[in-house]
């Protein structure tokens, strides 16, 4: 045998088995191989087009999740004004309340001192009342010949009645 011419029976089979093998391949093995091509190709298509979904999904709720941040901040402005003028409200009242309630203490303390003044006035009045009672009954008493003894007798009177303690 030759190496580099064939002989022609050598030739016939081997021309023989490539036709069968290509007709089984041609019957059998090229359809499944290119129904599992077009199946392996339509699962990439799948993947893709779900991928492309998902990442609209994704795109979507980051959208979403930013309106969504958004709206939280206005709305936690929205709460720290209100309280900021809940608080400025309530330091008004509060203001207003003590402002209030210290002239009604000054009133009373003002109406209060006048009623003592009163009082005092009075005491003052029945004390003084007293001792010109007194003094004239004291002068009433004494035997009043002589004016210097008549003056003397004032003067240790009116001295007396400095000198006696308050009640």
């Amino acid at each position: 045998m030759n190496l580099i011419t064939p002989d022609s029976g050598l030739l016939f089979w081997m021309v023989l088995i490539f036709g069968i093998v290509f007709f089984i391949l041609a019957k059998w093995g090229f359809p499944a191989i290119t129904g599992m091509v077009d199946e392996r190709n339509k699962h990439i298509d799948e993947s893709l087009k779900l991928a492309d979904e998902a990442q609209a999904r994704m795109s979507h709720l980051a959208e979403e999740q930013k309106a969504l941040i958004a709206e939280t901040k206005a709305e936690q402005s929205r709460i720290l004004k209100e309280a900021a003028q809940a608080r400025s409200e309530i330091l008004a009242q509060a203001k207003a309340d003590a402002q209030a309630q210290t002239a009604e203490m000054v009133e009373k303390a003002r109406e209060q001192i006048a009623n003592e003044r009163e009082t005092a006035l009075r005491d003052i009045r029945r004390q003084v009342a007293l001792l010109s009672v007194d003094v004239a009954e004291k002068v009433l008493r004494a035997k009043l010949d002589a004016t210097p003894e008549q003056q003397a007798l004032i003067d240790r009177l009116a001295n007396e009645a400095t000198e006696q303690p308050k009640s």
